[in-house]
């Protein structure tokens, strides 16, 4: 078969599963423009029923636990299925925000200082004040959508943060502050760069998904000799994590002008007013074009297979 079925995944098992199925429902509205497409609705941490690897290219929004961290890319490689987005181990890479971290600066990019720990052996407070600054990040080590985000300015809100986490691994990271942005990557490529100004001053998870709480700026009002350094360093973390047709990739800028990488999201919101639509705006790609382009790559693998496998 030369022109598959594209399966867009959506749901899952994870806390992002809400986003996720308003990401699926959007592409699959778009693909179908393109492409005959199928809107799965994912419900466990399996395959769904239907999904035939000889028929169907898998476009999945599956954000978070299993979707994003080569889960349910690993059950799409046993079964030797197509797939858009990064592969099992860039997505398990990517999804450890930690070794993204130490991947990315080895090949030169800038990273915020941080301490990964678990909850079972959380550090002091004092300590990590006195490594990282005053004015610290909480969050989880592998989660998405700024789930359990905690900022910390002071010894008590320090403490405070350190004492609800229960379980899993965590991050301590030193607060940089500035202008969050975040860059598009299609095809080994950076688009344009938007910038992130939540009302509250926290790009947390009201702050994301409640309309009205956040302006965005798109493209960000960057001189051009720092927008095309970010560029470079997001297409240098891409290459560098093994990624390929796309990924997100986020920044924090100082107050001293210096970009620092935050991570990188394989397999963002794709709403027609998230981020990445937003970066491919900049590049001249409407939401349409955009999820063409990001699921052509996998059509071309599909059909690549099947040839193979023709006698």
């Amino acid at each position: 078969m030369n022109n598959p079925i594209v399966a867009v995944f959506a749901g899952g098992t994870s806390s992002e599963k809400e986003v996720s199925s308003a990401s699926g429902a959007a592409c699959a509205l778009a693909l179908c423009r393109s492409f005959t497409t199928r809107l799965f609705a994912v419900t466990s941490d399996a395959l769904p029923e239907g999904y035939d690897p000889a028929v169907h290219v898998v476009f999945s929004t599956l954000h978070g636990t299993f979707g994003e961290d080569g889960g349910m890319q690993r059950l799409l490689d046993a079964v030797g299925g197509s797939y858009a987005g990064c592969d099992a181990a860039a997505s398990a890479l990517t999804m450890d925000k930690t070794l993204t971290k130490k991947t990315v600066a080895a090949r030169g990019v800038p990273v915020v200082q941080g301490v990964e720990f678990g909850a079972e052996a959380k550090p002091q407070p004092g300590e990590l004040a006195k490594l990282l600054g005053p004015r610290v990040v909480i969050k989880p080590n592998n989660e998405g959508s700024s789930v359990g985000l905690t900022l910390a300015d002071d010894p008590e809100s320090l403490s405070a943060a350190l004492g609800t986490v229960t379980s899993g691994r965590w991050i301590a990271e030193r607060r940089i502050i500035g202008r969050e942005i975040s860059v598009g990557v299609l095809k080994g490529k950076a688009m344009g760069i938007v910038e992130v100004r939540p009302k509250s001053g926290v790009y947390d998870y009201a702050s994301k998904y409640t309309k009205g709480m956040t302006e965005y700026l798109a493209p960000a009002p960057l001189d051009e000799a720092l927008a095309k350094r970010i560029r470079s360093f997001a297409e240098v973390a891409f290459e560098a994590c093994g990624c390929r047709d796309y990924a997100r990739v986020d920044f924090m800028i100082s107050d001293e002008n210096e970009p620092f990488l935050l991570e990188i999201n394989t397999l963002p919101g794709m709403k027609e007013t998230s981020l990445l639509p937003m970066s491919a705006r900049c590049a001249g790609l409407d939401f349409t074009a955009l999820v063409r382009e990001m699921v052509s790559p996998a059509v071309e693998r599909f059909r690549l297979a099947a040839a193979a496998r023709r006698p």
